[in-house]
Order: C-alpha cells, then structure tokens, then sequence
C-alpha cells in the first residue's frame, strides 16, 4: 500500500510511526508526507496553483531533505491512499475549508483517480494550552467539538472515502489517563502520542486489529501499559 499525506506537522505526527507498525505486523505500507509548517487548506491550493517544491518530503516517518511539489508527488507513481487535512487552527472553522478543500479534491482526482481520498481530522489543543484559550475555548473537548463538525461536514461534502478520526483518539487517550499524550500542548508526544495516531492509522487503512502490532522503537519512552491502553482504544474503531 502506498500513501500520500498532503499535511503539515500534524500529519508528520501522525505517520512517524506509520511504516515500521505496519511492517512489524507483516504489512508492506510506504508513507510519504508533504509537510510545509502551518499548511492551512488555503496554503494547499495556493501551493497546488503556484506548482513550485514547497513541500519537505518525509519517507515513512523520515524527513528525506528533498523538496517537492504537489503536482510532482501525484505523478510519482500510483497511490492507493491520499489524505488531505485543515490547519489545527482553522480547524474549529467550516468557513476555512471551501473553496479550498474542494479544489484540492478535484486536483488529487485530475492525476489520481482510483486512489481512495480520506479526511484526516486532526486535534484539539491541549487542556490548560495558552493557544486553546486564544481560540476562545476552555477545554479541549470544546474546541474538538467544533472541529469534529468542522471536518465532518468537509467529509460530506466532498463526498471523500473516509475520515481518519485521530481527534477523537487525541480525546479518549487523555481521557483514558495518559499522562503523556502532547509534547507542547498541541502537538503530539513523540511517544505515545504518535503511536497512538500511527495505529489508528493503520487500523482504518488496513482493517487488521493493531493486537499484533509488535512495533515498539519508540523516540521517547512509552510504558506496556500505556501500550495495552491505546491498542485496545483503537481496536475499537471500525474501520473504513
């Protein structure tokens, strides 16, 4: 399986792990993410309409220090999956997403046409983050609230293969007593954080149960019971 995600640093966050999960489980699945930092939707079709390599190119959780652009990575070969994402700061807002997600849409179908195209929702900052209150919000089950919305109706409305639900997952992990699952409010924990993301991931892309999953090479320490916590959440999914 091949996977294109068109994303910034959430999407980085996400398929850290993405690969070697996948393959510890006996499953072949290359990533590739486009990152440029702080990628709004808007700044995705901007990139796609300027056609230059804006983006750093990162190989299965691996930044390659190649640079690329949009329209180079379609026509680098088939793609079996592509997903596209909001901001996380645009993401509480409907109003961010179209024209723009859109347009993006219709340009992965242009070059891509058999590839399954999927939402990745991304998620709420942290309890307590200075950036969650600047956006007006209390808790990050409030913002989240609005972005679940947000992304559902961009999902719609596309009429898109899927939605990745890792803002839920950011949720239930918290709620479930991590302790760890942010690195700096908003970003996810190089631990358990991402490998959270990465099996939920692995878990809608391939249906397999992430049980077997013996990937465990983490960038930070993560405990087995930490472990045994996330696998069973994310068993939990259905996936698509």
């Amino acid at each position: 399986m091949r996977v294109l995600a068109i994303a910034n640093s959430f999407g980085v966050d996400a398929n850290r792990y993405l690969h070697q999960i996948a393959r510890s489980a006996g499953v072949k699945l290359d990533v590739t993410t486009l990152f440029v930092g702080y990628c709004t939707l808007e700044m995705h079709y901007r990139n796609m309409v300027g056609d230059k390599p804006e983006y750093d190119l990162f190989f299965n959780g691996i930044k390659t220090g190649f640079k690329t652009s949009l329209s180079d990575a379609l026509l680098s070969g088939h793609w079996d999956v592509i997903t596209i994402q909001q901001a996380s700061f645009d993401a509480h807002k409907p109003e961010t997403y179209n024209p723009y997600a859109q347009e993006l849409y219709d340009y992965i179908r242009t070059f891509q046409p058999k590839a399954k195209v999927l939402v990745h929702q991304t998620w709420a900052y942290e309890d307590g983050s200075e950036k969650l209150t600047k956006l007006g919000y209390q808790t990050a089950k409030d913002m989240f609230a609005d972005m679940e919305k947000a992304y559902l109706q961009c999902y719609e409305t596309l009429g898109a293969d899927g939605l990745i639900p890792c803002g839920e997952l950011m949720l239930r992990m918290a709620e479930k007593g991590i302790q760890k699952v942010y690195r700096d409010t908003f970003h996810a924990s190089l631990g358990i954080g991402r490998y959270g993301l990465a099996l939920l991931w692995f878990r809608m892309l391939t249906g397999k149960s992430v049980a077997d999953v013996a990937f465990a090479d983490f960038d930070e320490s993560v405990t087995p019971e930490e472990i045994s916590i996330v696998k069973g959440t994310v068993d939990a999914y259905q996936p698509l």
